[in-house]
């Protein structure tokens, strides 16, 4: 673990890890602070570019990565992608699901396709990878598996059903394998931030205001308004959240959802 600061505590091992959705926003920042920890991390998503400018970051601060490309929406992907990361730096005994996507449509224009896409990355994703990293660390006696939610997974916001409800499900699996694996040494939890200064909240400021004939900056205003705080959360705070769950400190804690929305 770290001071925040970069220094390393030796109260936690260095274990391999990995991270969906690591290419940007809150999976990047994820990907920094394992690494940041002493940690050695898969950096995993779509985006060859991406990816390998994560793992760049890592190196040229002393860290070790490896970028490998994973479709969570594959079985087969996922499951070649996590013998690459076996291969390369062990068995993955911290995992963390961050691949997500979100749109908003009106609930009588979701469309089937929309609902299967967003229900394919953000439940079936976590799943699939989950259940190909279990094993090992069932074996090993140690694992942590954090899924990235949302504050839809413990409310409901209007105009993205289908996103409410993939978070819903998420948070729902998380709870019960955190029960079936409770005795093992494993733990499972979710970590559920209101909306972070990321690009994926960027492009719902755009389409607010696209929809709405607002100025960017009143749309913006009124996703910050959602938290208590009155701001978006930056991805450095999930990522510490999500370092925190990582750690051996973090043991007692399963099944939980962890909500960061300043209050």
């Amino acid at each position: 673990m770290t001071d925040g600061k970069g220094s390393r505590n030796d109260d936690a091992a260095a274990r391999p890890a990995l991270v969906t959705g690591g290419g940007s926003g809150i999976g990047r920042a994820v990907a920094l602070r394992l690494a940041q920890d002493g940690h050695t991390v898969a950096v995993c998503g779509r985006s060859r570019a991406k990816l390998d400018a994560v793992a760049g970051e890592i190196a040229a601060a002393g860290g070790h990565a490896v970028a490998v490309i994973l479709d969570v929406t594959d079985a087969v992907s996922v499951r070649a992608a996590v013998g690459r990361v076996r291969a390369a730096i062990g068995d993955p005994l911290l995992v963390v699901n961050n691949a997500g996507i979100a749109e908003s449509r009106k609930f009588a224009d979701i469309t089937c396709d929309d609902w299967d896409a967003t229900m394919a990355v953000n439940v079936t994703g976590p799943f699939l990878v989950t259940q190909a990293c279990l094993p090992a660390m069932l074996a090993a006696g140690f694992g942590r598996v954090v899924n990235v939610g949302s504050t839809a997974a413990v409310q409901g916001f209007p105009y993205v059903a289908h996103y409410v409800a993939s978070k819903h499900a998420l948070l729902g699996m998380t709870r019960a394998l955190a029960l079936e694996v409770a005795s093992k040494g494993v733990t499972v939890n979710c970590v559920c931030p209101g909306y972070v200064d990321t690009e994926m909240t960027a492009r719902s400021i755009d389409a607010i205001a696209a929809t709405t004939g607002r100025p960017a900056a009143d749309a913006r205003r009124s996703l910050e308004s959602m938290s208590p705080q009155r701001r978006l959360i930056s991805p450095t705070e999930v990522a510490d959240a999500v370092a925190n769950l990582c750690g051996e400190a973090a043991r007692g804690i399963n099944g939980q959802a962890i909500v960061i929305n300043g209050g």
